[in-house]
């Protein structure tokens, strides 16, 4: 992708002026389609790494996430920046899930996040819907290595067989060999790009 392109879309949307280390890259590999496993730091950048292509890829994309609050507070900004987004989880009504499922389906949405318990609620609109991009964040949740294990991560490989040419970003902030392995195994990443940012923080 076009290096100025990518700068003018990360200053209009986001008001950066410039990359953080690794974000250009791993936003490269994304548009170039392969699937790719982030492991960066907690304040590090990672929610660029999938909101920046998500306004570049021509469908839908979804967002895996653990936490309702953090949800919440990243559409907030979403759209306080002027990007269509939503959340789907099962703190709303039924009737505010009807409402975001036929956003969804008319197109007027860029980003949904959905935790993983929840992405059930998806499923009859999968047939219906352009996915371009699945990011699966907190990716760590899936190991029975990691001490945050949750449940429902394991069902996330089925993602990859549904959609065999969507790109998959799995990122976490922690990730030793083991379960930077069993991430790759269990959502079924196709030969994925590993990117690992240095934990260095100057800022700190």
């Amino acid at each position: 992708m076009d290096t100025a392109l990518l700068h003018a879309k990360l200053k209009e949307n986001f008001g950066f002026e410039k990359f953080r280390p690794n974000q250009e890259d791993i936003i490269n590999t994304i548009l170039s389609g392969q699937d790719t496993l982030a492991i960066m730091p907690t304040g590090g950048g990672k929610s660029i790494c999938f909101q920046l292509p998500a306004l570049l890829l021509p469908g839908i994309t979804i967002v895996i996430s653990p936490l309702i609050a953090l949800m919440k507070d990243q559409v907030d900004s979403l759209k306080a920046n002027g990007i269509t987004a939503c959340f789907i989880n099962s703190s709303q009504t039924d009737q505010e899930q009807q409402f975001y499922m036929e956003s969804l389906k008319s197109n007027t949405i860029k980003l949904v996040y959905i935790a993983p318990e929840s992405l059930s609620y998806l499923d009859i609109l999968f047939n219906q819907l352009t996915i371009s991009l699945i990011a699966i964040d907190e990716a760590h949740c899936i190991s029975a290595w990691g001490h945050d294990f949750r449940p429902a991560y394991t069902n996330l490989g089925y993602l990859k067989n549904r959609f065999p040419s969507t790109p998959v970003l799995a990122l976490t902030a922690t990730a030793d060999k083991a379960t930077r392995t069993d991430i790759t195994e269990q959502l079924n990443l196709n030969n994925p790009k590993t990117v690992v940012a240095s934990f260095d923080r100057k800022n700190l």
